[in-house]
């Protein structure tokens, strides 16, 4: 696993994203550009200028654009195993009435890494990274479950991780 990553973002609810029309679509060369920053964040911008055929000048306000405009996001991605978080769920959530504060409520919580509006047989969708079984049990059952228009949770607790890349922004 690389220690950084470059995430291309469908959506953002805090910022601009191309999904909504905010943003022009991508040409061909800001996709090489974050399919280069992909493969390693820490790649020189010398070194994918070369790859996409602009100079390093070009690639470095190319990059610092599609930075500005939530396009991609450029992070260091850590193994919770190694950093003492031994417990990941996929938690549903049924909710009655508005979903927005309910997921502004997760949002809040730190142990949430991922939190999504869907269709189907929830309304939300929230990864959660804990330190154990017990700190997951009292995310779930003191925290998630205690927030007003939570109807009920399905956890799928994770067993072992076969995949998990960041590849999905350009193809």
């Amino acid at each position: 696993m690389h220690s950084e990553a470059v995430a291309s973002r469908s959506a953002d609810p805090k910022g601009p994203s191309s999904r909504n029309g905010s943003n022009p679509p991508l040409d061909s060369v800001s996709l090489a550009i974050i399919e280069q920053l992909q493969e390693d964040g820490r790649r020189p911008y010398a070194a994918i200028g070369k790859a996409v055929g602009l100079s390093e000048a070009a690639v470095r306000q190319r990059v610092q654009k599609l930075l500005d405009q939530g396009v991609m996001q450029i992070v260091a991605v850590t193994d919770p195993l190694t950093v003492g978080f031994r417990r990941q769920a996929m938690v549903g959530i049924n909710v009655e009435g508005d979903l927005d504060p309910v997921a502004d409520a997760l949002t809040a919580m730190s142990e949430c890494e991922y939190v999504v509006m869907t269709a189907g047989s929830f309304d939300l969708m929230v990864e959660i990274v804990c330190e154990d079984d017990d700190h997951l049990l009292e995310v779930i059952n003191r925290r998630i479950r205690a927030i007003p228009g939570v109807r009920s949770t399905e956890s799928f607790v994770y067993l072992k991780l076969k995949k998990q890349t960041y590849m999905w922004g350009t193809r």
